[in-house]
């Protein structure tokens, strides 16, 4: 299996490294791109900075790479994950723009009727944002606010990511033991 994951600029970059960790270790083929803002975002909230996100790729790439190989339809992928994506990145893709890599390989993604998961993180949302993600969504992706569930009565952040990139592999059809699934009213 392989995935192209990008982390945008947007708050939560946690999200995209707690995938990265969780897929490396599921021993499934990752091709990484970080952003500018993506990388500014990760250094301030985590304290990690490019080298860290090189060492959980398989392969990595810089967004200016629209020469690689994830631009193009004719390199198989099971899908793309944006997370976390900002709404300059959901912009781009919601109105064709491959202003980078990551909005070049969305594209081909969408084109080549593959999954793509934009794992949003903005709030309030603006109704430019709302009618980008409804263009996005009718292109084929799947929109996903990086909202945490709270049945599981998490008592981490920690937890609460888990939960999130749980779901985020369970629309992969990948299996994981990241989250605590819901069994009804009796627990």
């Amino acid at each position: 299996m392989k995935l192209v994951v990008a982390i945008t600029g947007a708050s939560g970059a946690i999200y995209g490294v707690r995938l990265l960790y969780a897929l490396k270790t599921l021993g499934i083929e990752r091709h990484v791109i970080l952003s500018k803002a993506g990388e500014m975002t990760l250094k301030y909230e985590t304290g990690m900075d490019s080298s860290s996100i090189k060492e959980l790729a398989s392969r990595y790439y810089d967004e200016s790479e629209i020469d690689a190989p994830i631009s193009s339809g004719s390199f198989k992928t099971e899908g793309m994950i944006i997370a976390p994506c900002s709404t300059k990145s959901l912009a781009s893709i919601a109105h064709g723009l491959e202003i980078n890599l990551t909005s070049r390989a969305a594209m081909v993604t969408l084109k080549e009727r593959r999954r793509l998961l934009l794992l949003l993180r903005e709030t309030p949302l603006t109704i430019i944002h709302i009618k980008n993600m409804l263009a996005a969504a009718e292109a084929g992706a799947i929109i996903m606010p990086a909202s945490p569930s709270f049945y599981s009565k998490p008592k981490t952040i920690e937890q609460m990511v888990d939960q999130t990139v749980g779901r985020i592999l369970d629309l992969f059809g990948v299996e994981h033991q990241l989250v605590k699934r819901w069994k009804g009213k009796e627990e």
